[in-house]
């Protein structure tokens, strides 16, 4: 039977698809493509334009998950919660076989890795890009072994592939806004805290605190990298107020502990913050009456790229780019016990469940889990 995976994909393929009306006519009919089973979890991102499908096979699926940086902790619940949501009967039925690497921050060893799961015949690889441009070829290699990916979190720069993540423009510029709205007066210097150089999620963040901050008479932004590591975060959070001193607003992409240790260390006057939702730092701010917003990236969106890789592989359409609603705490809601806990890790990313998925995974479930390449 002719396989050309390209052709299901809708708006972008017309053209192909009449030019190649003859010669399907006499091949053997590819069954339809089935609806999208979970639209409450599988909603398109405004942006999507198209929508993806693969011819259907039978499982179990061989699963692998290639990650590249594993530094901090959001990766590590990240891992956990794939395992935790694939360990569990309703969705281990599907799966075969589930791996685990870690690659580092070289495109080279991720992109390598990726092309092993290919030739030893996976299903399945979902991955958290190292940047968004350098997979075009290993993408192509995937279709013609009939491998679906699908990447999440640091996504990638194609209408190739299924993408499973939250709008990362949008994402910043709501902190930024509630930054600027809590201002006492707008004026003074607020720090831009950014994340690991070289991914998508960093670069569409920083467009985000841009776009609200940039030409405001008054305001001027002082940039500072974080690495989306706490203890980095806090380094150079205090560094930067020992070097500017006091700032009128503070927004970071991750590391919120960090960043809250850094301004209790210092005795930094309160002013609004644009935050991550690190159990840690939503105490500190409940504790201390800060004025916060806290957005949460859910590591949990690796169950589900998860997800989206078996309802493709079992021939379902889904959106191109699949956007996932994002998680927001304020202050003025935080409560022990519902957004926070004092008896958690201080570094576990609160408010991180998908309830529209399914994905709803209790810190005992999670810490189950091992996050090491296995």
């Amino acid at each position: 039977m002719l396989s050309i995976p390209s052709l299901r994909r809708r708006g972008t393929c017309v053209a192909m698809a009449a030019a190649f009306g003859a010669l399907l006519a006499a091949t053997p009919a590819m069954a339809a493509a089935k609806p999208n089973p979970d639209q409450a979890c599988f909603k398109p991102d405004p942006r999507s334009k198209t929508t993806i499908s693969y011819p259907g096979r039978e499982g179990p699926y061989r699963i692998a998950l290639v990650n590249g940086f594993a530094g901090n902790s959001w990766r590590i619940q990240m891992i956990q919660s794939l395992k935790a949501w694939a360990a569990r009967p309703e969705n281990a039925k599907d799966i075969k076989e589930l791996k685990v690497v870690s690659t580092g921050t070289d495109v080279a060893a991720q992109i390598a890795a990726i092309d092993n799961f290919i030739a030893a015949g996976y299903d399945g690889i979902i991955f958290i890009a190292v940047n968004p441009t350098s997979f075009g070829p290993v993408i192509r290699r995937a279709e013609k072994a009939g491998t679906v990916l699908v990447p999440f979190d640091n996504v990638l720069d194609t209408d190739k592939v299924v993408i499973v993540n939250e709008p990362q423009v949008v994402f910043e510029e709501k902190k930024a806004q509630f930054v600027l709205d809590n201002m006492a007066e707008k004026k003074g210097k607020v720090l831009e805290i950014r994340g690991l150089p070289g991914n998508s999620v960093d670069r569409d963040r920083s467009v985000g605190m841009h776009n609200v901050f940039d030409n405001k008479p008054g305001l001027e932004v002082v940039t500072v990298v974080g690495n989306w590591d706490d203890g980095t975060v806090q380094k150079v959070v205090a560094d930067a107020i020992k070097t500017h001193g006091n700032f009128a607003g503070f927004v970071t992409q991750h590391g919120a502990t960090g960043l809250m240790n850094a301004l209790i260390d210092t005795k930094h006057p309160k002013v609004p913050l644009g935050a991550s939702g690190e159990n840690g730092s939503l105490r500190m701010m409940a504790e201390g009456g800060w004025k916060s917003i806290a957005r949460v990236q859910s590591p949990a969106m690796s169950a589900v790229a998860a997800k989206a890789a078996i309802a493709l592989l079992k021939g379902h359409e889904l959106p191109q780019l699949i956007g996932l609603e994002i998680p927001t705490i304020y202050s003025d809601d935080l409560k022990e016990g519902v957004n926070y806990w004092k008896d958690a890790p201080d570094n576990f990313q609160a408010g991180a469940d998908i309830p529209a998925c399914g994905v709803v995974l209790p810190l005992e479930e999670l810490l189950k889990q091992k996050p090491d390449n296995t």
